[in-house]
């Protein structure tokens, strides 16, 4: 369980920032990739204001981290969950964060899975990982399920994430072949943008 603290504690911190081809967005995701917080902020606001969900997030990034404003929690939660209910995955995984850990609002493990997986069906690596360790050690009211962990982290690894690859590794000492190669054929199967599996026939704990 050390490992998976660990991990979590990482979760707010490993927030990066994808340039977007939103007119307008890209001089502040500039200026914030430039450490110009202050032009970012400039840039970002009005964005955010009219509703644009790239500054949304941005915005909830800069009070989140303290970059150009001041620290501030509750209202990075608050663009970031604007973010989120667009389908933003970036966002959809820092509200799940920020309810995982209890950051400005009740903890509230059920609720952060349910963010977690929005982000993780449409391919974000960092919430299926953190998605796979919820199933491994049976958090906030997820089945322990060795196969859909073990699934999680295949996505999670081919996605980029060194942590779910060595999470992976891991778990599959404890797997019979049969739950390999069930955890291998519903990775493969599997496509962005759809359901994950919720349950396996063979990984139940």
């Amino acid at each position: 369980m050390k490992k998976l603290r660990g991990v979590l504690i990482a979760l707010g911190i490993a927030l990066g920032l994808q340039a977007s081809a939103h007119a307008g967005f890209a001089e502040g995701a500039t200026a914030y990739n430039n450490k110009n917080y202050a032009l970012a902020y400039k840039e970002i606001l009005p964005l955010a204001k009219a509703g644009n969900t790239d500054a949304e997030h941005l915005l909830g990034l800069m009070y989140y981290m303290g970059r150009g404003v001041p620290q501030d929690y509750k209202l990075a939660l608050t663009w970031h969950r604007k973010a989120a209910l667009k389908g933003k995955a970036d966002a959809q995984y820092v509200v799940g964060a920020m309810y995982y850990t209890g950051n400005a609002v009740i903890q509230d493990h059920k609720e952060a899975v349910t963010w977690f997986r929005k982000a993780a069906e449409q391919g974000h690596a960092d919430a299926q990982q953190v998605l796979g360790l919820m199933y491994r050690y049976h958090i906030g009211g997820m089945p322990q399920d060795n196969v859909i962990a073990y699934m999680l982290w295949n996505l999670a690894a081919a996605g980029g994430s060194a942590n779910a690859a060595e999470q992976r590794a891991a778990v599959a000492r404890g797997m019979t072949q049969e739950q390999i190669e069930e955890g291998q054929a519903l990775s493969s199967a599997w496509k962005r943008n759809t359901p994950l599996p919720r349950s396996s026939r063979t990984g139940g704990g």
